[in-house]
């Protein structure tokens, strides 16, 4: 009907449709024009029968425990169903067990030929889904590094140790020197990365580390209980590996009668929701995630054309967002 209708062949609306590089450019609009006109939009079960693609990329949602970096998944998870749409794919979307990744999801989705590859996230160390899927062929692509000797498939990742870097040099800037870090527990491939970059730019100042750095789960709760020692020891300044530890920072102030920003500057990572309407608002790294779902897209999609080709490899640098959580020692910043 669309071929009909633009006076062409069913090949030519293919070509349009699928390979529009092999029409002329009056011949591409005519065809283009006719399907808007009709609101023709393509058969994806044809088009899966024809390529043996399901059109389908895999993604399995893991619990995380404490909802520490919930609403920076949901916002990756966002911006990577964009990206997968405007390549003409879906995300299919499977549940993972609770605790490290495991396998489970993984392999049903490949004996039912229901996918044509899929994005990890949570990479740990240990973790077995890059060496399994590698083994079989299965394109994949990771939004962040292995984190083990062996580096495994593509990836993309952004720079946890550039943004806590970038932290420590705008609190040296307003004056602080006994800059604290908050962060997990050492061994999470992310945490010491931005453990890293603390660690980096305080030795570049000449700046002392022992006994300025406190570790703690995921949960505010906790991050209130493992801040305390650094505030007792005089700290002006802490960087949190994450706004949930930097939340945990803000209850132990209040605690003691201070305010952040005002008594102690805070810094948060990940940006999220809350960062921005906290009182005062929390000065934090924010991470460029509609870029990392468009290069993860990108780097899977090449991967399927191209199962040869070497890794791919994408670090992208963060930016720090400064707002009220952050003064010189001893300013008046406003008060929670």
């Amino acid at each position: 009907m669309v071929a009909r209708r633009a006076g062409v062949s069913p090949q030519t609306v293919s070509n349009a449709i699928n390979s529009p590089d092999l029409l002329r450019p009056e011949t591409l609009e005519r065809v283009r024009a006719a399907i808007d006109e009709m609101g023709y939009r393509p058969s994806r079960a044809a088009q899966t029968l024809r390529t043996r693609s399901s059109k389908l990329i895999g993604y399995g949602i893991q619990p995380v425990p404490g909802g520490d970096t919930a609403p920076v998944m949901d916002r990756f998870l966002h911006a990577l169903s964009q990206a997968a749409d405007e390549a003409g794919y879906r995300m299919l979307l499977f549940a993972c067990p609770p605790g490290g990744p495991s396998l489970e999801g993984y392999e049903e989705l490949l004996g039912q030929h229901d996918v044509d590859g899929f994005v990890l996230s949570n990479t740990a160390r240990q973790d077995p889904r890059q060496a399994w899927l590698a083994k079989r062929g299965v394109p994949f692509v990771g939004f962040g590094r292995m984190w083990s000797g062996r580096q495994i498939g593509d990836w993309v990742d952004v720079d946890g140790a550039s943004g806590t870097d970038a932290a420590v040099e705008h609190l040296v800037a307003l004056g602080h020197r006994r800059i604290a870090f908050l962060g997990w527990p050492r061994g999470s491939g992310v945490g010491d990365d931005r453990a890293e970059g603390w660690q980096r730019a305080m030795r570049r100042h000449g700046l002392p580390t022992r006994g300025r750095r406190a570790e703690s789960a995921g949960d505010v709760e906790a991050a209130r209980s493992a801040v305390k020692p650094l505030l007792d020891a005089g700290a002006t300044a802490v960087v949190a590996a994450s706004d949930t530890l930097a939340l945990g920072c803000y209850h132990a102030l209040r605690e003691r009668d201070a305010a952040p920003g005002r008594d102690v500057a805070v810094v948060g990572f990940d940006d999220s929701p809350t960062a921005g309407i906290l009182s005062p608002s929390l000065s934090t790294v924010a991470q460029p995630l509609e870029a990392v779902g468009r290069e993860c897209v990108r780097l899977l999609l090449a991967r399927m054309a191209d199962p040869a080709a070497s890794p791919g490899r994408v670090l992208l640098e963060p930016s720090l967002v400064v707002r009220d959580s952050t003064a010189a020692p001893g300013s008046d910043a406003p008060a929670p």
